[in-house]
């Protein structure tokens, strides 16, 4: 029976049986999040939490597109260019409501079928439970439009297989489901034809339901996720992104005659050069860091200054106003972009997102 006392046109609250259900519902902008919806998550997740006899929250996408292409950029491009005082106001709650994924006090099943992307990585591979299919399309394209992997990215990047994280967070291409779970994205494979199926079966299990009950349940459905790019070409995506600079990954990647060398470095050569240069080092440092809030901060110190600068406006611009996918970057080239200049952008000047946990 849908559950409508804090139903919204963007947010839709279903429960199957045990299973308490979130819908995205914005199927024409493929599920982008705003502030309205972060805000009902968060709302729906803490009053679920405290719902004994609901056995998981299942996260879903409304439309056959998929669960979300990210935070709504086209909005905070609008607030930047208007100096609008709120224009971070979306990343202050977008992130925390990241964490509280990560923390959830109950099984949290994302069903990451079709286009998960950006945010939408957020909202689903922080969860317990990730399931892709085979239509899932899974990118964190943020060095395209002059902006850095964020939404923890930078904490979950860096603790995949090697450097293929690396390899995600500054190409920014495609994956599929096979890589998804390669990559510690994602943990099962189910085909879109069983979800239903699947979710039912969740619905039939009794509240207080353990992690081990969730899986065990996705594991009767789960099948073969099929060969993974990222796994095939893991030993030359060690030799290559191994390296703390982009000149250095672009220089051993020009070295490597294979057509998966040649793709990443022509996809490299397009994006922002400032963006691909913070982006690898949020990688490294996340790969240092304690724990996913201070990945958080950090991408949320980053986020701030780059509305400050050109290539984001540009990139959006290219990308999602005007379409003509040509955007003009500045700085235009690697070496015009001095490991010095990067030190403006994680310099904090806001307060912490999460003032309770000690870094």
């Amino acid at each position: 029976m849908p559950d409508t006392a804090q139903q919204t046109d963007e947010i839709l609250l279903d429960r199957i049986g045990s299973a308490a259900i979130i819908r995205l519902n914005r199927p024409k902008a493929l599920n982008s999040l705003n502030l309205s919806m972060v805000r009902a998550m968060k709302a729906a997740m803490e009053r679920f939490a405290s719902d004994p006899d609901i056995s998981c929250l299942i996260l879903k996408g409304e439309g056959e597109r998929g669960l979300c292409a990210g935070g709504d950029i086209r909005v905070i491009h609008e607030m930047g260019k208007a100096k609008d005082a709120e224009k971070t106001r979306f990343w202050q709650e977008e992130f925390p409501l990241n964490y509280a994924i990560s923390h959830y006090a109950k099984p949290y099943f994302a069903l990451m079928d079709g286009i998960v992307m950006g945010g939408g990585v957020g909202v689903a591979s922080h969860g317990k439970h990730r399931v892709v299919t085979e239509r899932t399309r899974l990118a964190m394209p943020e060095t395209g439009i002059g902006y850095v992997p964020d939404v923890g990215a930078t904490w979950l990047l860096p603790r995949a297989p090697g450097e293929t994280g690396t390899w995600v967070g500054l190409t920014g291409e495609i994956i599929g489901a096979a890589d998804a779970i390669y990559a510690n994205l994602a943990d099962a494979c189910v085909p879109s034809e069983r979800l239903g199926a699947l979710v039912e079966t969740l619905g039939e299990l009794k509240g207080g339901a353990s992690d081990e009950q969730v899986r065990a349940v996705i594991d009767r459905y789960a099948v073969a996720p099929g060969e993974s790019q990222l796994e095939a070409n893991r030993d030359l995506i060690d030799r290559c992104f191994a390296f703390d600079t982009v000149e250095e990954i672009v220089e051993a990647l020009a070295k490597e005659d294979n057509e998966f060398a040649v793709a990443a470095r022509e996809i490299i050569a397009r994006r922002s050069p400032t963006s691909l240069k913070l982006a690898l080092r949020l990688l490294r440092l996340g790969l240092g860091s304690s724990s996913l809030v201070e990945c958080l901060e950090r991408e949320f110190t980053v986020a701030s200054e780059l509305l400050n600068n050109h290539d984001f406006y540009e990139g959006v611009r290219a990308a999602i106003i005007d379409k003509d996918r040509n955007p003009k970057w500045s700085p235009a080239t690697l070496e015009e972009v001095r490991e010095a200049d990067l030190e403006k952008y994680l310099a904090v000047r806001h307060p912490v997102l999460f003032p309770d946990h000690r870094l």
